[in-house]
Order: structure tokens, then sequence, then C-alpha cells
């Protein structure tokens, strides 16, 4: 079958009953992004962030070189998406995921990873 060659790493995560005070602290959610971008290894690019009305939900994109990370959080039902996508061998998404899920303290976290870009080497060889 030959050797393969993973391009990238997509965790998706949700996470249950966190603070809800937690939730809607957008500059507490800026600073939890940031050191997961630093802890995980990744190139920060720029950001964007909003807080929602009336029940102060917020949302943080941060931009990598190797992709993003994001957050949106519905604080009314303690519940937060987290979404780290890294390409390359240098990030680590996991490091990334474990700071935020520290930081936020579900009680229940349901996480998967998605391999992005499984392809040959011989293809990938063909390509070039």
């Amino acid at each position: 079958m030959g050797e393969m060659k993973v391009l990238g790493r997509h965790i998706i995560a949700e996470m249950y009953g966190c603070d809800s005070c937690l939730l809607s602290d957008l500059d507490k959610a800026i600073a939890v992004l940031r050191e997961a971008v630093e802890v995980s290894g990744a190139t920060y690019l720029g950001e964007f962030h909003k807080r929602f009305e009336p029940w102060g939900g917020v949302t943080v994109i941060i931009a990598l070189a190797e992709s993003h990370i994001s957050l949106h959080t519905w604080p009314e039902y303690g519940y937060a998406a987290l979404d780290i996508f890294t390409c390359g061998e240098k990030a680590d998404p996991w490091k990334a995921y474990e700071h935020v899920v520290r930081s936020f303290r579900p009680e229940k976290v349901n996480v998967t990873e998605m391999v992005r870009g499984l392809i040959r080497m011989e293809k990938l060889q063909e390509m070039r």
C-alpha cells in the first residue's frame, strides 16, 4: 500500500457544563486561545473576536500559519465549541486542546480528531 502522509489534524471538541461566567468573558477567551497557540507551537497570524447579546456568548477565531483555532460559547447552556486545525509537523493541536480544557474546566467533553489530507507518498511524489 505504501507510506502514507497526514497533511493535517483537526480536533473538534464540545465542552459541556462550563461556568457561564467564564464562557461570557471575552478577554479570558482571547487570552486562553492565545496561550493555546503558544503552547501548541503554532504560528500566530491574526484574530477576530466578538461578544453576542443578549446572552453574552463569545466567538474567538485565531488564524495560524498552520490553519486556525476557534472557540464559540453559549453561556446560557454552559456549552462551548472548540475547533483546532493544524497542518505540518511543527504544531501539536492536542497541547492547545489540553490548555483550553484546563482553562474552561468543563464537566464533560466530547472530542474527535479528524485526519486531514491522508495521501500516499507515491502520489505526492508523482504530483511534484
